[in-house]
């Protein structure tokens, strides 16, 4: 069930100015090589992304067309996807997964490009470890073949996934062909009590809106709120626009990503010119979206899932919502599909029910910051004796960086595995699973059936919510710890 009030469509409170462009008309204008007679259009890719998952087909036609990479420096490889993320992992820990791994590297071999392979120290997740080494920039177009690129989108880029036809195409001309997005601005007012974050509140936004609340190409997050947030709360934010329809998510680029560019790529801070050109990529005032809403936020408690789709979703004090509330009959019916995979009752509280796995990682909390917010809550504690708890990095450079700050030591002392960085169960490709009927609180980006294995029992969360679960070894309130 969604808000209605988000129905109505709203305006910014700047006045309309003629002539004034959105982001999207900026990042559009500055791409578009040539309009063709169909209505289509050919856009330039500033950076291709791809992994051992979605690349090796893609590959494979460029050989039989007897293709090259068009532009092998603008494209990166990383494994991460089928990797094995337990200690001492190779590339045949995985059943499986050696031969979309090896392939990967040696289509990387073949063609010239940068490579981050399982003992690199940039492998990582790609939409974790592109910004970790600096590869994403302000104003740039960023395109994988994964739909979570969106991710990108906090560095002030437009970056989103395509398939596996377009991965080649890119491959082949450092270009796509497409019809200008529908695009839309979400503007967030209000505000987020203490201890609630970026993951709460793209939960609560998934919650109030729907999975199809914003179906459009082009999704900028905009209002107080969003600028409020650090860099990589933004990313969190930005990840799960997918989720609501969105193609990519956006946020304007300001001193907090300018700050974040800066400390990976010094060069950027001792360049005014292209400081001031990013600082520019962001709407200008009094400019229009062909959609504009905004949400009003009073966030006060740690959101869970409850169901099999990111939009449904509860305060974890709330009771589960009747399936009589629902607005029509197809939507009861989809609850009671979700009640009846998930083994809960309508009406019930989702607080305290018993959890047998955790899962702190993923392209959504996977960063230094998420495992930071994660380690406070177990610091001094033990897991529950229920319970299996991983923290997955969501790349290297993040798992080095918390082994210099001690985090790895909490987590070990605490019971928790401590892996080697990769999607692990997120998405359920490799060995980190959840078995049939077992519950898992998770900080990754969807909980659809069969998502972390078949018969898995999902709940999404953020950092602090899933650590304090693994503490209980039930959902609570992590505020409620002693």
């Amino acid at each position: 069930m969604h808000s209605k009030e988000y129905l109505a469509t709203s305006q910014p409170s700047d006045a309309y100015v003629p002539g004034a462009r959105t982001a999207f008309d900026k990042l559009w204008d500055a791409h578009r090589v040539d309009d063709l007679p169909d209505g289509r259009t050919i856009v330039f890719i500033d950076r291709h992304l791809v992994h051992d998952l979605s690349s090796p087909q893609a590959f494979s036609g460029l050989l039989a067309n007897q293709r090259v990479v068009r532009s092998p420096e603008r494209t990166y490889a990383v494994a991460d996807h089928i990797v094995s993320t337990a200690p001492g992992r190779s590339e045949e820990t995985v059943p499986g997964g050696r031969e979309m791994i090896m392939a990967l590297r040696r289509n990387a071999a073949r063609y010239g490009i940068r490579h981050y392979g399982i003992g690199d120290a940039g492998q990582g997740i790609v939409h974790v470890t592109a910004p970790d080494l600096g590869l994403i920039a302000p104003g740039m177009t960023v395109v994988c073949g994964d739909s979570h690129t969106c991710t990108l989108g906090a560095l002030g880029a437009w970056a989103w996934g395509i398939g596996t036809s377009e991965v080649e195409h890119v491959l082949a001309t450092q270009t796509l062909v497409m019809h200008r997005p529908r695009s839309m601005r979400l503007t967030l007012r209000g505000r987020l009590h203490a201890g609630i974050g970026a993951k709460d509140l793209a939960l609560h936004i998934l919650r109030r809106i729907g999975v199809q609340g914003a179906q459009v190409g082009f999704l900028e997050l905009a209002g107080r709120i969003v600028a409020d947030l650090d860099m990589e709360q933004r990313m969190t934010l930005c990840n799960l626009g997918i989720e609501c329809g969105a193609r990519t998510a956006f946020a304007a680029p300001d001193d907090t990503t300018l700050a974040y560019l800066a400390a990976r790529v010094p060069d950027i801070a001792r360049n005014a010119a292209a400081l001031e050109e990013f600082r520019r990529m962001g709407s200008d005032a009094g400019a229009r979206y062909e959609i504009e809403q905004s949400l009003d936020i009073d966030l006060d408690a740690p959101q869970f899932t409850w169901g099999t789709n990111p939009s449904q979703v509860i305060g974890v004090h709330e009771k589960l919502p009747l399936i009589s509330e629902a607005n029509n009959d197809k939507e009861q019916q989809i609850m009671r599909r979700s009640y009846e995979y998930m083994g809960l009752v309508p009406g019930e509280s989702l607080h305290g029910t018993s959890v047998q796995r955790v899962f702190i990682g993923s392209c959504t909390n996977g960063r230094l910051s998420d495992l930071e917010r994660a380690a406070a809550v177990i610091s001094g504690r033990k897991v529950h004796g229920g319970v299996r708890a991983l923290v997955v990095p969501g790349s290297q450079h993040v798992k080095h960086e918390a082994e210099k700050k001690g985090l790895h030591r909490i987590f070990i002392e605490a019971g928790f595995e401590w892996r080697e960085s990769g999607c692990s169960m997120c998405v359920g490709m490799n060995e980190d699973r959840v078995a049939a009927k077992e519950r898992c609180v998770s900080t990754s980006n969807r909980n659809f059936e069969g998502r972390q294995g078949p018969g898995a029992r999902t709940h999404l969360a953020s950092p602090e919510s899933a650590a304090a679960a693994a503490i209980a070894g039930a959902i609570i309130d992590y505020r409620e710890l002693s």
